[in-house]
């Protein structure tokens, strides 16, 4: 890699760190190129992405962004996943990783929030943010929906005292 090609690699990753909700660094050694290509695209149905890093590079990276504490994770064979939805990277990253022992999770963050392995599947195990926009607008629609149910009721029991009065006097 020379000189521009760096460059390039810096500037690209101090992008996904200024950008990123939510950051997951793990560990991918012994994955084969399948494994690797089926978390690629795990992570991507969710809208993520996963990066494999140059140590040295990403450190660089790191510097002045809100990400900079996860700097000493930067050592051996190391990837990244990373989202704009806070968490949909670690949600699919501890999804891969409970089938699959060779990714290992080391940390995440969320801005300069340092999560252990505990903190980042705390966070899997949140509802993504599509799942909090339809449970909100479940919510909103509901009691619109009881107003509607609540005021046609007298009008159809008033209807129903009529025709049982009416079929009544036929009788």
């Amino acid at each position: 890699m020379n000189r521009q090609e760096k460059a390039a690699m810096i500037d690209e990753l101090k992008g996904v760190f200024e950008n990123a909700s939510a950051v997951v660094v793990t560990h991918y050694e012994g994955l084969s190129v399948a494994e690797m290509t089926d978390l690629r695209a795990k992570i991507g149905e969710v809208g993520a992405n996963y990066k494999v890093t140059k140590n040295r590079l990403a450190k660089i990276a790191l510097e002045g962004t809100s990400y900079s504490g996860l700097a000493d994770s930067f050592t051996g064979p190391t990837g990244i996943s990373y989202s704009d939805d806070p968490v949909a990277a670690a949600k699919a990253t501890v999804e891969f990783a409970k089938t699959n022992d060779k990714l290992v999770i080391l940390t995440g963050a969320m801005g300069e929030q340092i999560l252990d392995v505990n903190g980042v599947k705390a966070l899997a195990d949140l509802p993504s943010l599509d799942e909090l926009r339809s449970k909100l607008i479940g919510l909103v629609l509901a009691p619109a929906t009881k107003v509607a149910q609540v005021t046609q009721a007298p009008a159809s029991k008033l209807a129903r005292v009529l025709n049982a009065y009416a079929t009544k006097e036929d009788a």
